[in-house]
Order: structure tokens, then sequence, then C-alpha cells
């Protein structure tokens, strides 16, 4: 039995309570090639397309898992755009578009929305690393920017008052364990539960705490073993006492394992398929230890009386993709309602931002952001 007493029952932090906006960005490699199928969301492809929801997923984010599932729209686009060109490639056109990134001018956005808090993805899940991390990557050496992109973000979010937070992929890291992921039965699978993964991603969340002391710690899908977490969320809370982590930190390593095999990953997405099939909203069990629930392109139904944060893109992507048109993000209404909404329910709004691979944010993303600003600020 892993032991969370140390920091069971712990409330809260003032700050995060409130009801407010925060932003949430991803921005990384996959913003060079930038595409993913539109026109569906990830909600509603996993009730009607299950066991194809990341073949056809809506997330530009997940290019490189989807490039590796020869039927997907995905790896049918970059053959007919890059040919046969490796995702990793990207990697030094998306360095040289960064060199025009300006934090002051995504914190001035940021500010402009109402937000009292920003996100940043520093790892997804294809494991590239937005600041230089000492922490060595034993499968590919030097998988990092060579700015410290996190670190600039973070000095010119918290000038302007709000606070900074940091997302960290615990659960995936395709540097470590790539095979393709068609559906949630696939994605459990992939959860790297090696001994060198697993030092390695604590050491990399204790380097992101030790260096960037973030209000919120975002992990995102599962983590390999749920025997590191109550020593890395007391000394988390211990560096950071009003930091909040959120609830995706899944760590079952048994779990994972055993869907390695086939007929146990079948009979595991049979049962999420018939949950599906009794209808409502689908949340994964409360862990031991959360500050917030996380609910994704979900209403937050069944989140009343505990804290909840609900985010979403203003797109059907988090990443930028390229191939959304404008009328596919949300209007400055539809942003004002689900704000509205959400907050008067008493969860927060993680409202997603794409910016292209120079840092630039469509208008179709700023103007919404302003228009929800303005409206926070009137209200």
């Amino acid at each position: 039995m892993v032991d969370f007493s140390a920091v069971a029952g712990r409330p809260c932090p003032d700050w995060y309570s409130r009801p407010q906006l925060g932003v949430f960005i991803h921005w990384g490699i996959f913003s060079i090639p930038a595409w993913a199928p539109r026109g569906e969301s990830i909600t509603e492809l996993s009730r009607s397309r299950y066991d194809e929801v990341f073949t056809l997923s809506p997330y530009a984010e997940w290019y490189s898992n989807a490039l590796r599932i020869p039927e997907s729209p995905t790896a049918r686009h970059h053959a007919e755009t890059h040919g046969t060109r490796s995702y990793e490639s990207f990697r030094e056109d998306f360095e040289a578009a960064a060199e025009a990134f300006d934090a002051e001018t995504w914190a001035d956005l940021f500010a402009a929305s109402g937000a009292g808090y920003v996100v940043l993805v520093t790892k997804h899940h294809d494991g590239f690393c937005l600041w230089p991390t000492q922490v060595g990557n034993p499968h590919r050496p030097g998988w990092h920017s060579r700015r410290d992109f996190v670190g600039e973000l973070a000095e010119a979010v918290r000038a302007r008052g709000m606070r900074f937070g940091v997302y960290y992929s615990g659960g995936l890291d395709w540097t470590f364990k790539s095979p393709p992921i068609r559906n949630v039965g696939d994605m459990f699978a992939c959860v790297p539960t090696t001994d060198d993964y697993k030092a390695y991603a604590e050491a990399q969340v204790r380097e992101l705490i030790a260096r960037y002391r973030p209000s919120v710690l975002w992990n995102d899908i599962a983590w390999p073993d749920k025997r590191q977490l109550p020593a890395l969320f007391a000394d988390y809370y211990a560096a950071v006492p009003e930091g909040v982590v959120n609830d995706r930190w899944l760590g079952e390593t048994a779990l994972f394992d055993s869907l390695a095999d086939g007929a146990t990953r079948k009979a595991f997405n049979d049962r999420i398929k018939a949950a599906q099939a009794k209808g409502g909203e689908q949340h994964a069990r409360r862990p031991p230890h959360c500050d917030f629930r996380t609910v994704e392109y979900g209403d937050g139904e069944g989140m009343a009386g505990q804290k909840w944060e609900s985010t979403r893109g203003l797109g059907l992507a988090f990443g930028f993709n390229a191939n959304e048109r404008d009328d596919d993000y949300m209007s400055p209404a539809a942003l004002i309602a689900l704000y509205d909404d959400v907050t008067a329910r008493g969860g927060n709004l993680l409202i997603n931002v794409g910016p292209r691979a120079d840092g630039s944010v469509l208008a179709a993303q700023s103007a919404p952001l302003k228009a929800l600003g303005a409206h926070i600020t009137a209200g």
C-alpha cells in the first residue's frame, strides 16, 4: 500500500479554488507539420470510432503517433507533403522558427484575456523538452531546445501578476516507448515502466520544480510508478507551498504492463466502450491525491462538490493545426458562454492556445481571448 498520508487532507489553496481563467499553451516540434484531420472532436470520436480514436484524432500535437499508423489520414498527408521525412527532422525547423518567440507578446495576450494563471507544455508525448534540461535522455541525447522557453515565459507571465504552471507528459514519452496508439487501451499499454524511464521522469519533474517553482504541476496521461508520488508531492509542496497538482497521476505499473497482452487490452477497451454506451460523461476514478480534477472537452458533469478544471482548445486541437479553418475556432460569444458556465459551477477554465512554430498566434485564437478579457473585466 502506497502511503499518501503526508499530503492527505491538504486544502486546495485559495488562489486556485476561486473560479477563474487559465491559459494553456501547446507549442513544439509538432507545430512544424501542424496537421491533423478536422471536423470531429476527440469526444465525438471516442464514442463513434473508439477503436480508431487516435488514428483519426484532431489533435495535431499527436502528429508523430498518427504518422506511425499507415492507414491514418496523417500518414497519407505526410507522404504527400513531406515524403519520407522523419518527424525528428522537424526539430531544426522548429528551433529556427522559434527564434522569433517573444515571451512578452504572449504574456501581454494572456494578461489581456483575464487569465489568473498560465500553464506551458514543457514536454509533450514526443519527449522534446522546451528547456535546456540537464537530465539526459538515454535514447535521444540532446532532445531539448537550446533556448529556455520555459524560463522566459515564466518571467514574463509573473511580471504581469499571473501565476505560472508547467505541464509534463509523465505517462507517454515516445523516445522511450512508441508503438502506434489507436485507442485508450493502446495508450495505457504505451506507458513506459522501465527503471530508466521512472528515474528520468522523476528527475525532470524535480528539475522543473527546482528551476521554475511552478504554481501548477500538471501531469498528463499517467505516471510510471505510484510509489514515487508521495515523496514527489510532499517535496513539491515544501518548495511551492501554494502549488497545486492535477489528477492525471495514475501510477498502476501492473495495469500498464498487463495491457501488453492483446486479450487483456481488448477486455480493457470493451469495458470502456460498455461504460460509454450507458451515456453521460465518463471520468477516471479520483486518484489517492490531487488538488483538482481535470475534464477535457467535456462539461464537467458529476464534478460538483470538488474543485475541477475544464480544458479544451479554442479549436479541436491543442497544438496548432493549419488544417483548421477560422470557423473551426470558438467565437468570442461561445468562449464567453463557456467561461461563464464553467465558473458558475465552481470550475476553472483552462483554455488552450496553439501558436505557430514562430510563436505567432492566429487572430482566430487571439480575438476570442481578448473579448473574454473584456468580459471578465466588465463583470
